[in-house]
């Protein structure tokens, strides 16, 4: 940036890193990144995960009551939602004998490069995935915005490092929570298919794509799609925003998504993913020396 105004670029972007110390947050490492428009937090300690994100001030995303914690223990007691929680490597869902939804999301993130020159911020970091006589998987992650832009992107390398085939799964846990997430709120997508993953889901199908207000302990809705085009739209008139995800449709051919309509833990997920759950999943496999690359790309813009 160049201008008589302003002699310091961190007046309009800047990007910081620092150690929360209250409470069940103490020792969380945080990349904060600030670009004018959008506000993100980062979980460093957690596979540089984004944890929170901000348009303009308004909250989007889903932050549930566990809130930002260190604990690595039981899911249901550490799962902070976040705007994007990273899911796999090694099982999606709940899988007999493994973590739900995978260990990715606890394997601390080692930051390798750092940007913010007033103009591009990005920052680079690594997550290892490795075991004795084992697998050696590399994930490769790299989070990208500008100056006065409404979006943010997440681009990941998975590389197998090994001298074996490694079978491998993986699911970008985006959630939307309030105000971004109301009643009335659409949500819009090219589908093909769409699966209703148990009963109670199938009664509640023909209100999928508008959210409901919350209500007292409701059960939680999964449906599985097929997309068209790799892109969902959500869109909140009355709060006069639209979120859209895109996302790399040829290695992210399947999407779920959660709709939680439970008060206290109200909810919309949107899940791109390797696999579909239950007794759909299966593993994709990467050979020796072989790199797979994913992207989502979070946008946020106003509207009439």
């Amino acid at each position: 940036m160049n201008s008589k105004k302003c002699s310091n670029p961190e007046q309009t972007a800047y990007l910081r890193r620092y150690i929360l110390t209250d409470g069940r947050q103490a020792g969380v490492r945080i990349v904060e990144i600030y670009n004018g428009v959008l506000r993100a937090l980062f979980n460093e300690s957690k596979a540089l995960d984004l944890i929170q994100l901000f348009h303009l001030g308004v909250n989007m995303g889903f932050l549930s009551k566990n809130g930002i914690s260190a604990s690595s223990g039981a899911f249901s007691g550490r799962f902070e939602g976040g705007m994007v929680y990273t899911c796999g490597l090694d099982s999606l869902g709940a899988r007999e004998g493994y973590e739900l939804h995978g260990t990715l999301h606890n394997t601390p993130a080692r930051i390798t490069s750092c940007l913010c020159d007033g103009e591009t911020i990005r920052v680079t970091a690594e997550m290892e995935n490795t075991e004795l006589f084992g697998k050696n998987l590399l994930l490769r992650r790299t989070v990208s915005t500008t100056a006065g832009s409404g979006s943010i992107a997440i681009h990941d390398e998975l590389v197998n490092r090994g001298f074996r085939a490694e079978p491998y799964c993986l699911l970008y846990h985006v959630n939307l929570g309030y105000p971004m997430l109301d009643e009335g709120v659409t949500i819009e997508a090219d589908s093909s298919s769409v699966l209703p993953r148990t009963p109670w889901a199938k009664e509640k199908m023909a209100g999928r794509t508008v959210f409901p207000p919350p209500t007292d302990n409701e059960e939680e809705c999964c449906y599985f799609l097929k997309n068209r085009t790799p892109q969902v739209r959500v869109v909140n008139r009355a709060l006069g925003r639209a979120f859209t995800l895109s996302y790399s449709g040829d290695t992210l051919p399947y999407m779920v998504q959660w709709n939680s309509a439970a008060s206290g833990d109200y909810a919309l997920g949107l899940e791109p993913a390797t696999t579909f759950l239950d007794d759909l999943f299966t593993y994709r496999t990467l050979d020796p020396g072989q790199k797979v690359a994913f992207s989502v790309t979070l946008r946020v813009n106003p509207i009439a």
